[in-house]
C-alpha cells in the first residue's frame, strides 16, 4: 500500500483519477457539490471513468445546492447517488435537543453532524477501496499539512485528494475554461457551503471556512475528515 500511496502522490489530478479507476474496482467520490468537487466531477464524467459519485443530503441544505445537484446530473448525464440520514436518529435528536439544538453547544452540533453526515458516509463507503474527496490544503489552516493520498485507518481504504494542492486561481481557471456548473451562492460570498442554518457568507480576508459553524471558535470540521487531517498534521 505504501507504493500505491507514493505513486499517487506523484500524479496530477487527471492522471491520478485515471490510475485509481484502473487499479481498483470500488472507487467512490463523495461530492459536497463545492467548487473543488464540481471540478473533480467534470474530470470523472468527461473521461467516463468507472467512479461512483455520491453526495450526502442532510435535509438542511440550501435550495441552491439542490438546484446544482439537479443541474449537475443533467449537464453531465451521470448518476449521482444521494444518501440521507436515518429517520429515527433525526427524530430522536430533534425531540431531545430541538430542531436547531446544534446552536446550543459544540457537542450538540457534532452529534447533529454525525447523524446527518458521518453515519450516512459510513454507509456510502462500505466496501470501497478508494475514497476520493475534494479537500484542498488552502481551504483552512488545519488542512495545510494534508497529502494527496493517505491510508485512512478509520475506513480502511485509500483516501485520495486529487486537487489537494490546487490554488484558488488554478481552481477557478479550470472551472471557467471548462464551463463547470457551480453553486450560485459562491458569487454571494459563500466559498464553503454546508447546511443552510450552519453556513454564512464570509467577510473579505476571512478564512474560507469561517462561515461554517460561524458561532463556534473551534476547528471548522464536521467529523467527515477530522481523523485523516489530525493524522497528517
Amino acid at each position: 500500500m505504501e507504493e500505491v500511496l507514493a505513486h499517487l502522490n506523484t500524479l496530477s489530478a487527471s492522471e491520478g483519477l485515471e490510475w485509481v479507476s484502473r487499479r481498483f474496482t470500488q472507487v467512490r467520490f463523495s461530492s459536497s457539490l463545492g467548487e473543488e468537487d464540481q471540478a473533480i466531477t467534470h474530470l470523472i464524467a468527461t473521461r467516463k471513468l468507472p467512479v461512483s459519485i455520491f453526495t450526502l443530503d442532510t435535509g438542511r441544505m440550501f435550495q441552491e445546492t439542490y438546484d446544482l445537484l439537479h443541474l449537475t446530473r443533467s449537464h453531465y448525464n451521470i448518476s449521482l447517488k444521494v444518501y440521507f440520514p436515518e429517520r429515527i436518529q433525526v427524530e430522536e435528536y430533534v425531540q431531545q435537543y430541538g430542531v436547531n439544538g446544534f446552536y446550543d453547544s459544540v457537542e450538540n452540533r457534532k452529534q447533529c453532524c454525525y447523524i446527518r453526515k458521518v453515519a450516512p458516509l459510513k454507509r456510502a463507503l462500505q466496501g470501497a477501496d478508494v475514497w476520493i474527496t475534494g479537500l484542498r490544503q488552502s481551504q483552512s489552516a488545519n488542512r495545510g499539512n494534508m497529502q494527496r493520498a493517505v491510508w485512512d485507518n478509520a475506513y480502511k481504504l485509500v483516501k485520495y485528494n486529487p486537487v489537494f494542492d490546487w490554488s484558488d486561481d488554478q481552481l477557478h481557471e479550470f472551472i471557467g475554461a471548462n464551463k463547470v456548473p457551480v453553486n450560485t451562492l459562491h458569487r454571494k460570498g459563500y466559498p464553503s457551503i454546508g447546511c443552510a442554518p450552519c453556513t454564512r457568507a464570509v467577510m473579505p480576508g476571512e478564512d474560507a471556512r469561517a462561515g461554517r459553524w460561524w458561532w463556534e471558535s473551534s476547528a471548522k470540521e464536521c467529523g467527515l475528515h477530522a481523523t485523516v487531517i489530525k493524522q497528517d498534521a
